[in-house]
């Protein structure tokens, strides 16, 4: 097994090495040279160290002893027929295995589901959260459980268990997703959150299962109190937002907005971007979003002003969010060009040394004038960061946060 395990190590080394290169991609130009060298050696030590060591273990792999191929085989058939969903996911929740009734309730055959993201078969609004659990349990940070909605049947919402497991042979564990239907109608207090859906955070926390059981009591009481703190800091932020929109006159949306980005400047994010759409402006003919407000920290004015200057469109994030109307909360960006790159052409992530961040559309829902409902109009879109040293957005802070944009829209379109 010595010879499996060095592979495994260096095999990890590349991956971890190809990761770092990805980065890459926000250096200015003139620093990617030494990138694209160091990829191609890279992909030189792929063809001549790793693919040849690949072939000499599998040359020499034991086919296993007939007990241990029949006690393999016994799992699987129990993994295939257990009765409640299941799947197996890697920290990006890509699918590893999916058992029978995984396929039956999401209605995607196993074989197309395996690597691809199990967020993606949940219904919009719903991916981010579950994006996140999975990534904490990944990280060993303990079981947790949430509640999601399906695509097949968005209208019943599903409680899910997330626990993870180390395989044998596996470098990284996995994380195991139990569904279990009919079970997720749990009500979470407040606004729901687009990206955190409804019961999936009870009192602003996902249950953590400590040691992949029920907390104790003192466990919960602990857990009450973080709860309670969270909780406390969210009202103080929407109360903030409130009382800034009760003040403000109507009929001015580009006012209303800035008001409400400098309520959350400072005391909530270090970095704060307001981007006004066609819908929300008072100039209609207006292409595409524009960018209204800008607020960072001290000694921060020359990022500042190019962000000021960025075309809103030139932000993924931004765009996106204009778009499907649909809320981002993030802890470590994955993808460093998400908000776009600066004059030099450096990402404004990096930058910014952004450790997560929050981008929230703010829409008009207003009903049809005949009773019926109608498709929310973006007003807006506000994009919260903040920097490595400060604490992570919490999924309290972004029901919070999500429901300030709420009132945000109330407030711009209230007629002058």
């Amino acid at each position: 097994m010595s010879g499996t395990d060095a592979f495994g190590r260096d095999l990890a080394d590349f991956v971890r090495r190809v990761g770092e290169l990805r980065a890459a991609r926000a250096l200015p130009p003139e620093e990617r040279r030494d990138a694209l060298d160091t990829a191609l050696f890279e992909l030189q030590h792929v063809a001549e160290t790793l693919w040849p060591q690949y072939e000499r273990l599998a040359a020499r792999a034991p086919a296993g002893r007939p007990a241990e191929r029949q006690e393999s085989q016994l799992l699987k058939a129990v993994f295939q027929r257990l009765p409640l969903p299941v799947a197996l996911v890697d920290g990006d929740t890509a699918v590893r295995r999916m058992n029978q009734a995984a396929t039956v309730l999401t209605g995607v055959p196993a074989g197309y589901a395996t690597g691809r993201p199990l967020a993606a078969l949940l219904a919009p609004g719903d991916g981010a959260a579950f994006r996140s659990q999975v990534a904490a349990a990944a990280r060993g940070e303990g079981g947790r459980s949430l509640s999601v909605r399906v695509r097949s049947r968005s209208e019943e919402p599903v409680r899910v268990t997330l626990a993870v497991l180390p395989l044998p042979g596996e470098p990284v564990p996995v994380v195991l997703v139990v569904f279990q239907p009919g079970t997720g109608a749990v009500e979470a207090p407040g606004a729901a959150v687009p990206g955190v859906p409804a019961g999936a955070v009870p009192g602003g926390h996902a249950e953590v299962l400590a040691g992949g059981a029920g907390a104790g009591a003192g466990g919960a009481a602990a857990g009450d109190l973080a709860g309670a703190t969270a909780r406390a800091s969210a009202l103080d932020v929407v109360d903030a937002v409130a009382s800034a929109l009760l003040r403000r006159p109507p009929g001015d949306a580009p006012g209303t907005l800035e008001a409400v980005a400098r309520v959350l400047h400072g005391r909530f994010a270090d970095w704060v971007l307001a981007d006004l759409t066609p819908a929300g402006a008072a100039d209609r003919a207006a292409p595409g979003p524009r960018r209204a407000v800008v607020l960072g920290p001290p000694g921060e004015e020359a990022l500042t002003g190019e962000l000021a200057a960025q075309e809103p469109t030139r932000c993924p994030l931004v765009a996106e969010a204009a778009r499907s109307a649909s809320a981002t909360l993030q802890v470590r960006p994955e993808d460093p060009l998400a908000l776009g790159t600066d004059a030099a052409g450096t990402a404004v992530l990096v930058r910014a040394g952004v450790g997560s961040l929050l981008c929230l559309p703010v829409l008009d829902r207003g009903g049809d004038p005949e009773g019926g409902p109608r498709t929310p109009r973006v007003l807006g879109v506000l994009t919260l960061l903040r920097v490595d040293a400060r604490r992570p957005f919490s999924m309290a802070e972004a029901q919070a946060a999500d429901a300030a944009a709420r009132h945000t829209g109330l407030a711009m379109v209230r007629p002058g």
